[in-house]
């Protein structure tokens, strides 16, 4: 009798050890870049120069990737509120860019916050289409892209937006 008990426990164990989520999320606070978001693994950073319209400012990083989708949260400080603003269009337009998807063609979604910018669009790269969906926002002199970019119609919807509501800078 002990033995049958015992079988369903095993393999009930047997099956949670063998569970892997894809998505396995954490909560990730950055003090430097004064943001917290939650990443679906574990993240990695790094900073570089990098020039946003004329404007050369050290960005950054701070990413995972998840089944070729890369989460991401890039952080910067301007030498003003007004050009972290600026900064904002200028960022959405690069990316747009990078993935060769035309103005026209990403959906103007709805400000995330009320200084914030949207962007929701289908490129390619690597000869394969890719989805963009981010948020970028200012707050003072300091300025954010919250970006998920990967393969188009490959990342769950729901997963995407729990990271870009996830975002909050302070």
């Amino acid at each position: 009798m002990r033995a049958v008990c015992l079988v369903p426990i095993l393999l009930a164990g047997a099956l949670l050890a063998g569970c892997n989520p894809t998505y396995n999320w954490r909560e990730v606070a950055s003090q430097n870049g004064r943001f917290t978001a939650l990443f679906p693994a574990k993240p990695a950073s790094f900073t570089r120069r990098v020039d946003v319209d004329g404007m050369r400012v050290q960005m950054t990083m701070t990413a995972a990737e998840v089944d070729g989708a890369t989460f991401a949260v890039g952080t910067a400080l301007a030498p003003t509120p007004m050009q972290a603003q600026a900064a904002l269009p200028a960022m959405r337009l690069a990316l747009l860019r990078n993935i060769g998807a035309a103005e026209a063609a990403a959906s103007p979604a709805p400000s995330a916050a009320p200084d914030g910018v949207r962007v929701e669009a289908t490129g390619a790269g690597k000869g394969a289409p890719l989805q963009l969906s981010g948020r970028f926002e200012a707050r003072g002199a300091r300025f954010y892209q919250v970006i998920v970019l990967g393969p188009a119609g490959k990342t769950p919807p729901d997963q995407i937006e729990q990271f870009l509501t996830s975002f909050a800078s302070f």
